[in-house]
């Protein structure tokens, strides 16, 4: 067995350490209600009754109780085209459950927002919140008490996050993500990016920008960029939530259709058995296995706030020091667009999942040992699934299939992960260094200071922007207006970088895997609204971003900035339904602690 590499080894300790109260009084939790807990023994019988009246065929094999029922809860909506495979799925997983003398129900469903739908509009300002809804959502689909095993169908960005958050205060179950795979190739995300710029430059139309963004957004699947939705897969896969491989094989294909049933039989041996609970098996270490794999393969900065919400809701406290020094041990291997070319399908071709995370527990970077969901241990990850003749079948991976996409650990892009801390007197905050030429790693240079995108863009259509600029963008944070998405801001600001101005953005509000080739200190803590330094900043106040040496600071005499006034922070509006995220708002906690009024509320 290889040796677990120093820093992992150390930093696993010291999250243990931290988390040992926490974590015990999470493990007591579960085991309680394993045992006293809602489930199908502790129902009456008018409950029970209520619980199968619907069920049709399975109404007697369900009223017997004899047999694993196995809840689906559903994120399908057919707007959202990583999700529109849903719609098939529950028939789907009921007939894979009989074939094994199981049964299954559909518990419920959550929402599922598409941010690619909301970039730029003030519906964005309710995604980071909707998480937390997801999340309860859960929690109200499993509260029945019904199930002994649970398959998760979600995919995008809050939807894998607020699922596993919900489905952990049940961790006493077995449960697996079911993931529903990208959509094929459409146009290469680089020329979509080209013709955005071209479009915030005025050459080119709206008409071609559209043409150009629905041949890249054009069939049912996940979005083909490494953003979120495609990071969550990669962290299901490394944490053991899946079953092996699912997570990169397109929708509509034999081989998806094998996994679904393995899935299904998975779950409906481990109803029966009951091993494997999700809350055992999303410990410290599969909770640093998410860390390392995001790292290693330049994965959505989102997760530096989902992670820790999803670490709490398991008893776990992480923060991002963590994420800082396990980037200093973890090697970027992975070059997948908005870090590469190649978008996930031809990662998936490269080796995908399954070589990453050979060559991650070869080189000691991965907990190899854990326990998971879909399989025995990790082990059982590091290869890829395949159909021979109808069997599903897994294949070892033993090389890159293109080493310009993917490479072992012993040859990677480069000898570090692809995210840093960044601080100083303006606070902590995170910067995706794999995204970024290292060239632009530091810039020095007069803020700009704006109270919202749309400001910026004002000015950057009036010339005002055409030098050397920090552009600061408060009053963005989870307590302000729930922490929107800035996506809008990347063509104009990737616009003056291209123009040859050094450029940066500092932000308490959000950018994620999609942010783009423009150096960016985000999801700055503590926030403007919760009187952060970044409302004292002002126009011309000259700001050093630099991820080399890991400092984000005004140089201005400390004295004088420590006395200046506060901006004040405009609250959220109202309209697109605002107004009835204002407890999220109000109760937030900060970014680096994962941004949640619920959890903070719940006192985890």
């Amino acid at each position: 067995m290889t040796n677990l590499h120093p820093t992992i080894a150390c930093v696993t300790a010291r999250i243990i350490e931290r988390s040992r109260t926490s974590r015990r009084r999470y493990l007591d939790l579960i085991d309680s209600q394993r045992d006293a807990g809602m489930n199908r023994t502790n129902l009456s019988c008018s409950n029970l009754a209520h619980g199968f009246a619907a069920a049709l065929d399975d109404k007697g094999v369900i009223k017997a109780g004899a047999r694993v029922n196995i809840g689906i809860v559903t994120a399908f909506n057919d707007m959202l085209s990583a999700h529109q495979p849903y719609g098939q799925y529950p028939p789907q997983l009921k007939l894979f459950a009989r074939e094994v003398g199981a049964t299954a129900q559909v518990a419920g469903g959550v929402p599922a927002m598409c941010d690619g739908v909301t970039q730029g509009q003030v519906g964005m300002e309710l995604s980071l919140f909707s998480r937390d809804a997801i999340a309860l959502a859960t929690a109200v689909a499993l509260s029945h008490g019904m199930f002994e095993a649970v398959a998760l169908l979600g995919i995008c960005d809050k939807i894998v996050p607020g699922q596993l958050i919900g489905a952990l205060r049940f961790g006493h179950l077995p449960m697996l993500f079911v993931p529903g795979g990208p959509m094929p190739t459409g146009l290469p995300n680089k020329e979509k990016q080209r013709i955005r710029q071209l479009a915030a430059e005025g050459k080119a139309s709206k008409a071609e920008l559209l043409e150009a963004e629905s041949a890249s957004y054009h069939s049912p699947g996940t979005c083909t960029f490494y953003g979120t939705a495609n990071s969550n897969q990669m962290m299901m896969e490394v944490m053991g939530l899946h079953v092996p491989g699912a997570a990169f094989v397109n929708p509509g294909t034999g081989l998806r259709t094998a996994l679904n049933r393995a899935a299904m039989h998975r779950l409906a041996a481990l109803g029966a058995s009951g091993e494997r609970a999700l809350g055992v098996c999303v410990d410290e270490r599969a909770i640093v296995n998410a860390i390392v794999g995001l790292l290693a393969t330049g994965g959505s900065t989102n997760h530096a706030i989902h992670l820790p919400a999803i670490a709490r809701a398991a008893g776990i406290a992480i923060d991002w020091q963590d994420f800082d020094e396990l980037s200093a041990a973890v090697p970027l291997i992975a070059r997948v667009y908005p870090g590469g070319a190649a978008d996930v399908n031809q990662f998936h071709a490269a080796g995908g999942i399954g070589f990453t995370i050979r060559t991650l527990i070869e080189a000691g970077l991965l907990h190899g040992e854990i326990p998971t969901v879909g399989g025995e241990t990790l082990a059982d990850y590091a290869r890829e699934p395949v159909l021979d003749g109808d069997a599903l079948a897994w294949q070892d991976v033993p090389a890159s299939r293109d080493e310009t996409i993917l490479r072992p650990v012993s040859d990677p892009f480069r000898p570090d992960g692809g995210m840093r801390l960044v601080q100083g007197n303006l606070g902590r905050a995170i910067f995706k260094t794999s995204a970024v030429e290292e060239s632009r790693w530091t810039v020095e240079a007069p803020a700009r200071v704006f109270d919202d995108q749309d400001s910026v863009l004002a000015a950057f259509k009036a010339g005002e922007l055409d030098r050397d600029v920090v552009v600061v963008v408060r009053g963005q944070g989870p307590q302000a207006n729930g922490m929107p998405e800035l996506h809008k801001l990347t063509p104009a600001l990737g616009v003056l970088q291209d123009r040859g101005f050094k450029v940066a953005l500092v932000t308490d509000g959000r950018m994620s895997g999609a942010s783009g080739k423009v150096p960016a200190a985000i999801h700055l803590v503590p926030e403007a609204m919760a009187g952060g330094p970044i409302a004292r900043l002002r126009d011309g106040d000259v700001v050093r971003l630099c991820a080399r040496d890991g400092a984000l600071a005004v140089l201005v005499d400390a004295a004088e900035f420590a006395n200046r006034p506060a901006a004040v922070i405009a609250p959220a509006g109202d309209g697109t339904a605002r107004e009835l995220f204002a407890f999220f708002r109000a109760g937030s906690d900060d970014a680096e602690a994962g941004a949640s009024a619920m959890l903070a509320a719940a006192g985890l």
